[in-house]
């Protein structure tokens, strides 16, 4: 398989596993289970870093796959996109401070936060599923093109 096609998908992957683990980790800690929500975060977490790592790798390395659809839906897909990578900023950001108000035990902080970090991370990953679908099963381009370009065209 191309690299140009398995790395996205395999990228895509672990942000969906990110999210779906973050649903069970957020039932557990309702549940109290707080020994086996923190392993599961972990996890998520983890899941979201190989994400991170395999898009970045890609995206730095190979290239960024252009929009390949209509004309004239390129300007709603580019308002989608920066939707999208705006939500995953600020999911990574809140991402990552909750995880450590967890680890400091500052747990009313943790839990307030922890809501609204996981509810823009469940957003964030279907979109991030959505992007995919736009990119590489609808509209597939050919090759990987530099960042901007692929964007801007």
């Amino acid at each position: 398989m191309d690299l140009n096609i398995l790395m996205p998908t395999v990228s895509t992957f672990f942000i969906v596993l990110s999210a779906t683990l973050v649903a069970f980790g957020w039932r557990l800690a309702v549940q109290r289970k707080l020994e086996q929500h923190q392993k599961v975060m972990v996890y998520a977490a983890v899941a979201a870093i190989l994400f991170f790592i395999i898009y970045a790798s890609r995206t730095f390395i190979i290239g960024s796959t252009p929009y390949n659809g209509p004309d004239g839906l390129k300007p709603y897909y580019l308002v989608f996109l920066l939707f999208h990578i705006v939500l995953a900023t600020v999911a990574a950001v809140f991402g990552i401070t909750t995880i450590t108000l967890g680890y400091k035990k500052k747990f009313k902080k943790h839990r307030r936060l922890g809501r609204l970090t996981s509810i823009i991370w469940f957003i964030t990953a279907i979109t991030g599923v959505a992007v995919y679908s736009i990119l590489y099963v609808l509209y597939p381009a050919a090759d990987a093109k530099p960042l901007f370009e692929a964007i801007f065209g």
